[in-house]
């Protein structure tokens, strides 16, 4: 009952018109509740989420969100653990992420911080231009004053997480799935 609960603010979050403009304050309101609901809707292998440790979400580079991606998870749980959000300066110091929300400041880096990462089940989320295209899990695009998304399926998997078929069904695919 509760997972229907939340696919049905997922896709509400989806069919209603958010405006967002360039670096509105909605627009990372409503980001930061894409990073919560991805996570309810992706399985990760069970090594990649230790017992008593909370679900992180990481922010890596210059944080565009400020105090809303804590507000938006604050007394929240997914997969039966709290939620903590931890800010990254370097990717080198990513440590215990489960989803990682590579910010703009990181755009010439973007390569190398895929390259660390690789098959880490670090589900990564970013609005670079091109970041599924080029290799990233989750794209957030902006499109007719909605925030919209793209998953390269192919590099999830190769992470060995798992998205739902509700969550695919809703994306923009890129990438070939194996």
């Amino acid at each position: 009952m509760a997972r229907a609960f939340f696919l049905f603010i997922f896709i509400g979050t989806l069919l209603f018109s958010f405006r967002a403009e360039s670096v509105s304050l909605s627009e990372y309101q409503v980001k930061a509740a894409f990073l919560y609901n991805f996570a309810k809707f992706v399985e990760w292998p069970a090594e990649a989420l230790p017992e008593g440790q909370p679900f992180v979400i990481g922010i890596l580079g210059q944080d565009p969100f400020g105090s809303l991606i804590d507000e938006a998870v604050a007394g929240k749980t997914v997969h039966d653990r709290p939620i903590a959000v931890k800010r990254y300066p370097k990717v080198e110091e990513v440590a215990g992420a489960n989803i990682l929300f590579i910010s703009d400041s990181e755009g010439p880096n973007v390569s190398h911080i895929l390259k660390r990462l690789d098959r880490a089940p670090i589900l990564t989320v970013s609005d670079l231009g091109r970041f599924a295209d080029e290799g990233g899990m989750v794209q957030l695009l902006v499109d007719q004053n909605r925030v919209r998304f793209a998953i390269n399926v192919a590099a999830v998997e190769q992470a060995g997480l798992k998205p739902s078929s509700q969550l695919l069904k809703l994306a923009r695919i890129v990438g070939n799935p194996t």
